[in-house]
C-alpha cells in the first residue's frame, strides 16, 4: 500500500512535491501539463517538467485530447526529464479545460479516451497511469467502462477520484464506485477523494479494497498527512498534529524552496494560498493572513510569520 500526492493544478509544483516526499509520500505527481503546449515547445510549459532528484519517484501528468499529440508530448517528457511514470489527466473538471474537450470532458467519449491511453502507452518505455472521475454527472456514471478501456490500453494503474465532473469538489466522494472498479480490474486501483485524516485513509482502503491512496486537498498546507497516515496504517499510532512553531517552520522552508525555484517575486505571490493553508486553525492568524496577501518580499512574509509566533 502506497500513499501518494495527487496532482493539483497550481499546487503540486516542484517545491511542494519535494516537501511531500520529505514527509513520507511514496510517489508525487506534477500539476497537469498541456500536451499541445509541449509539442509547440512552449517555454513556460517545458519549465513545468523540471524534476528534482529528491522527489523521485515521481510522475509527470499531461492532458490533451489528440492521441498523436499526447503520444508526442509523452515522448518529450520522457526525453527531457525521465520521470518514473507519465500520468494521463481524464479528470480535471475546470471549465477552461473541459470546454476544449480535455480533462473530464473525455469521460463522455470512452473510445477516444482509450485511444489516447493506448497511443501514450506505445510511445514511451515507462509506466503510464491515468486519473479519472466517475463520469460526467450523476446520470452518466461510466467509470467501469472507462476503467476497462484503460486496462485494455495497457495502463499501469488507475487513480479514481470518486466524484463526477459536475460535483467538482462538493458533496461526499462516492467511495462505493472505487470498490466496484476494484472488483472488476486486474490493474492496481488508487483511491482518491475526501482523505483528510489517517482514519479516512484507512476507511477508504478497508471499504474499497483499493491498492493505494492518493491525497490531494488533504495535503494542502499539511504535508504531515503522509507520515501521519503511514504511522497509523503501519503501527496504529495517531501522531499529534504539528505545533504552530512546526507549521511556521515548514511554511518558511516551503517559501525558500519556492524562491530557489521561481525567484522571489513569483514565489511570494504564488505562496499566498499555501501560507493561508498552513495557518488554517492557528489562533489569531486572520489578520496575518490578510497581510500576507499583500506581502511582496520574503522579508515581509518572515516578519509576519514571526510576529504571529
Amino acid at each position: 500500500m502506497g500513499v501518494f500526492l495527487a496532482p493539483m493544478a497550481g499546487v503540486t509544483d516542484l517545491p511542494f512535491r519535494v516537501l511531500a516526499r520529505e514527509f513520507g509520500a511514496d510517489l508525487v505527481v506534477s500539476e497537469m501539463v498541456s500536451a499541445q503546449a509541449l509539442v509547440y515547445r512552449n517555454e513556460r510549459t517545458l519549465r513545468m517538467l523540471a524534476i528534482h532528484e529528491a522527489e523521485r519517484p515521481c510522475a509527470i501528468q499531461i492532458f490533451g485530447r489528440d492521441p498523436k499529440v499526447c503520444a508526442q508530448a509523452a515522448q518529450i517528457v520522457h526525453e527531457q526529464v525521465q520521470p518514473d511514470m507519465v500520468d494521463l489527466n481524464f479528470g480535471c473538471p475546470t471549465p477552461k479545460v473541459v470546454k476544449n474537450g480535455d480533462g473530464a470532458a473525455l469521460l463522455k467519449d470512452p473510445e477516444l479516451l482509450g485511444s489516447i491511453a493506448r497511443a501514450v502507452v506505445q510511445a514511451v518505455p515507462i509506466p503510464v497511469t491515468a486519473k479519472i472521475r466517475l463520469g460526467w454527472d450523476q446520470d452518466s456514471i461510466n467509470c467501469l467502462e472507462v476503467a476497462r478501456r484503460l486496462e485494455e490500453a495497457g495502463v499501469h494503474w488507475i487513480t479514481v477520484h470518486a466524484r463526477t465532473r459536475e460535483q467538482f469538489y462538493s458533496g461526499d466522494a462516492q467511495w462505493d464506485w472505487i470498490e466496484k472498479i476494484k472488483a472488476k480490474s486486474s490493474v492496481p486501483i488508487v483511491g482518491n477523494g475526501d482523505v483528510f485524516s489517517p482514519e479516512a485513509a484507512r476507511a477508504l482502503l478497508e471499504q474499497t479494497g483499493c491498492d493505494h491512496v492518493a491525497i490531494g486537498r488533504g495535503a494542502q498546507g499539511n504535508p504531515w498527512i503522509f507520515q501521519q497516515v503511514k504511522a497509523y496504517m503501519e503501527e496504529g499510532v495517531i501522531m499529534p498534529p504539528p505545533s504552530v512553531e512546526e507549521r511556521i517552520a515548514v511554511a518558511l522552508r516551503h517559501l525558500n524552496l519556492k524562491v530557489e525555484y521561481d525567484g522571489e517575486e513569483r514565489a511570494v505571490r504564488e505562496m499566498r494560498p499555501h501560507l493561508a493553508w498552513y495557518l488554517r486553525g492557528v489562533p489569531y492568524s486572520a489578520g496575518v493572513r490578510r497581510e500576507l496577501n499583500t506581502a511582496t518580499s520574503v522579508e515581509a512574509v518572515e516578519r509576519l510569520l514571526k510576529e504571529l509566533l
